[in-house]
């Protein structure tokens, strides 16, 4: 995943955001003034790359840059729309990019912050500027005087001589006016913004009261015997997490974002899978604080009522413009194409597993709280092959710096360093220097790998600085997981599944690391959703590519390599419970379509109701298989910018094979294709057309049949 952050003139939020809306607490304007000589954020950082410098920024420094930020970006806005000159590329569009950088820079790394290392002054300073950051974007792009400037050099741009990444620059802030309500009536406008405040302070309580809830519903247990199944490290852990939270002589399990939980394929005892599965399902519905239903309920309806005033029949329509797919039409006339052999897979495995669970003497139906622990026993008993015959091999070190960074310098020529004297905000996290392969620095790059209380679920990517020749800044990178972290002197061992994921986010890493745009908005990873997955799930092809795999998959007691025969086993079995994981997916992608293809006419919604009635309409309520994410804690949706997007990944699985299939017939991992790829796809930001751009890689328009084999549904 890569979280959402608007990269344009005001360096603050896209609509529906709010991963890092930040800065207010209680401090009067005296006391911010004081501080002012004082806080980090108010120049730019001495360290390399300008990286943040941790080791300075407090709590208390956000408030102030922010309030600084949002009042100096005003005052530039007001002087670019004030300008008595005619309207130029130069003193509207560049000004405009170059405003707001004290916002930026304090709005970067706040997210960073909040996403993954907050507390509860963090979260308060969210919930309370979330509102004033929702005005100030509106400030700006409902500004009449300043979108008329806009809108001149728009109508003009055939006749005035600029460069192709220039052209694409005036295209770009024409539609994101436009987009955001440039031509509503004063009236209409004053109805926005107050939709916009209210949805932004939402989310805000959505995402907070989503990280207590997860925190919450981890599984305690105060019997061991209750824990039967895990792994002495995995037990280690468990243990070790307890302590944490001052409960010695017991266990924890933390929940991780998506419904299923990864223990729940090794807990023998059936009472304690359902409890931890239980825990998972209601997180955030246990009607207390943590109960986010009403706030989905409201947002769902704001966005509705926002996409009538804008003149679009629902939220996905206005939503889905610059996208791939265009309209909710398209999307639905895709994932509709996909159920058919998904729903016939995972009914085959669910009619295998019952049968495996008669077979082995148990009388009762699967539940989804089964699934996984005989899905594992089915694959072991199938293919002989469990975690236990895995995990040795994948070393998360490793994998890292053997395995990823391996195979960015085989495709890429780039080359790491890791640093010991760049400032971190978790003494956990890494910082590593990045070098092209000409040996010239070309980013930096931090890596969070290990679960934490305070840190949100799920794995993710993002900026701390954006590249801009423009501004001349060079990125600085970071991706964020939540494994599970080991006992003090264990080493950290992974599943393949978080190989996997480890591969995928620095997929997006790379996406980072190679801007090369002018132009801050339209750098990197500043691409529609239904295409930003494209290089991280590209980059987990390499994950088993044999070159790579040897280099890295060590087994941790003996050194030696992985043998020919459990890769074997693992290429096996990687089609295995593919009808489920899609199943999931697919459900995930149907809800997301269905809260946000609701017009403003329909009233607002029982959360569980409207879950239960969407999935049966589109016959994919499978009791057995839940939703990846349950309407009330599908964060990508409600708090990081996913909205009308879920679909994105199965759309991106469709491009990412087929240009995988591309580079298996052109001879796989070399440096003349991943320098390709590089120039036309990882370094080409939102440059370019999206459609364009594949088919000029590919050679043809996007195919799914290499996503239907690869996913052993053809």
């Amino acid at each position: 995943m890569i979280r959402i952050f608007n990269k344009t003139l005001i360096g603050i939020l896209s609509f529906g955001v709010v991963s890092f809306i930040t800065a207010a607490t209680n401090n009067t304007q005296g006391d911010t003034l004081a501080t002012n000589h004082n806080n980090p954020f108010f120049t730019p950082s001495t360290l390399p790359f300008q990286a943040p410098p941790f080791d300075k920024i407090k709590d208390s420094d956000f408030k102030p840059a922010i309030e600084e930020g949002m009042k100096q970006q005003l005052v530039e806005i007001k002087k670019i729309a004030d300008n008595p000159a005619p309207p130029t590329f130069e003193n509207t569009l560049v000004a405009l990019e170059k405003s707001g950088q004290l916002l930026t820079r304090v709005s970067l790394v706040f997210n960073a912050v909040t996403g993954a290392n907050t507390d509860s002054l963090l979260q308060k300073v969210q919930e309370e500027e979330a509102p004033k950051l929702a005005a100030h974007s509106d400030a700006i792009f409902l500004n009449t005087k300043l979108f008329e400037r806009v809108k001149s050099i728009y109508e003009k741009r055939s006749r005035l001589k600029l460069d192709h990444e220039s052209q694409k620059l005036v295209l770009y802030y024409y539609n994101q006016f436009v987009h955001a309500g440039a031509n509503l009536s004063a009236e209409d406008k004053t109805k926005l913004k107050k939709m916009n405040e209210e949805e932004a302070t939402l989310i805000a309580k959505f995402v907070n009261k989503l990280l207590a809830g997860t925190k919450a519903g981890a599984l305690v247990v105060s019997d061991k015997s209750e824990l039967e199944g895990l792994s002495a490290a995995d037990l280690d852990a468990a243990s070790q997490s307890a302590s944490a939270r001052g409960l010695s002589g017991k266990w924890l399990i933390s929940l991780q974002n998506t419904t299923q939980q990864p223990d729940l394929q090794s807990l023998e005892n059936r009472e304690t899978r359902k409890k931890l599965f239980e825990n998972s399902w209601n997180r955030t519905e246990r009607n207390d604080a943590n109960d986010t239903r009403s706030d989905i309920e409201r947002i769902a309806k704001i966005r509705a009522e926002k996409a009538k005033l804008l003149g679009f029949s629902n939220y996905a329509a206005w939503r889905l413009q610059d996208q791939m797919a265009k309209t909710p039409e398209a999307v639905e006339k895709f994932l509709t194409g996909l159920a058919p052999a998904t729903v016939a897979n995972e009914q085959k495995e669910a009619a295998d597993i019952q049968t495996f669970i008669n077979k082995s003497g148990k009388d009762f139906k699967l539940e989804p709280w089964d699934w996984s622990y005989y899905a594992e026993k089915l694959r072991k008993a199938r293919f002989n092959l469990d975690d236990s015959q895995v995990k040795p091999y994948f070393v998360l070190d490793n994998v890292l710096q053997k395995g990823i960074f391996y195979e960015a310098h085989e495709l890429y020529g780039l080359t790491f360093k890791e640093l010991h004297n760049i400032p971190v905000y978790q003494k956990d996290v890494r910082v590593f220097e990045v070098f092209d392969k000409d040996g010239s620095p070309l980013a930096l790059f931090y890596a969070d790998y290990f679960k934490r209380d305070n840190k949100s679920g799920g794995a993710w990517m993002d900026n701390m600085v954006q590249q801009s020749k423009l501004l001349g800044t060079k990125p600085v990178v970071y991706n964020v997981t939540n494994f599970t972290k080991p006992a003090p002197g264990q080493p950290a061992l992974l599943s393949f599944d978080d190989v996997t994921t480890m591969f995928h986010e620095f997929g997006h890493a790379l996406h980072g690391i190679f801007a090369s745009q002018e132009y801050p908005s339209l750098s990197g990873t500043s691409v529609p959703r239904d295409f930003v997955e494209f290089p991280s799930q590209f980059n987990e092809h390499w994950a088993l590519y044999p070159k790579v795999l040897e280099h890295y998959a060590l087994n941790y007691k003996t050194g030696k390599p992985i043998p020919q025969e459990l890769v074997d086993k693992i290429k096996k079995a990687n089609n295995f419970n593919q009808g489920y994981d899609f199943t999931e997916l697919l459900e995930a992608a149907d809800l997301d379509m269905a809260w946000h293809t609701l017009p403003a006419s329909a009233p607002e919604q029982n959360a569980d109701e409207f879950e239960t009635a969407s999935l049966k309409k589109d016959n994919l309520y499978i009791p057995q298989v839940p939703p990846r994410y349950r309407s009330s804690y599908f964060m990508h949706i409600w708090g990081n910018g996913y909205a009308a997007g879920y679909y994105a990944y199965l759309w991106s699985e469709m491009l990412d094979d087929d240009a995988f299939d591309w580079f298996m017939n052109h001879g796989g991992l070399t440096r003349e294709n991943g320098d390709r790829f590089r120039k036309m796809i990882l370094s080409r930001g939102a440059t370019e057309d999206y459609g364009k751009m594949f088919r000029a890689f590919a050679g043809h328009d996007p195919r799914i049949e290499p996503m239907l084999k690869n996913r052993g549904l053809k």
